[in-house]
């Protein structure tokens, strides 16, 4: 591994690229302009935690919409959309887990879908 146009070691650039999700993202999209590793993951960290961010989102509208309906809006609204978020975070923070760990370690590991994104952007 290299060394990044940011100063950082590319592993640590690239594992970093995924600390705050798409806002590290974004950040090093924008400064990191010679390393291609340090570019794939800042892109990936965009489009995976920016797709969870809007499925969040999605869920949360339905909650609202479900908790209008009387009663049984409630409860559709508590165990539909209070399991769907809770299951989407415990996957959003273990996947968070294994790309900061795989890119520290020098992996360009791809999630499907968001990793061939990255691959065209980075």
């Amino acid at each position: 591994m290299g060394r990044s146009s940011v100063g950082l070691d590319e592993n640590v650039a690239g594992a970093l690229c995924y600390l705050l999700g798409v806002v590290t993202g974004v950040v090093f999209y924008l400064i990191e302009r010679d390393s291609r590793f340090v570019r794939f993951h800042a892109v990936q960290s965009i489009v995976v935690f920016g797709g969870v961010l809007v499925i969040q989102m999605v869920l949360a509208a339905a909650g609202v919409i479900l908790g209008t309906i009387p009663v049984l809006g409630a409860v559709l609204s508590l165990i539909f959309v209070g399991l769907l978020s809770t299951l989407v975070s415990i996957a959003a923070l273990a996947l968070w887990v294994v790309l900061m760990y795989k890119a520290y370690r020098g992996e360009r590991w791809r999630v499907p879908v968001a990793g061939g994104i990255a691959e065209r952007y980075a």
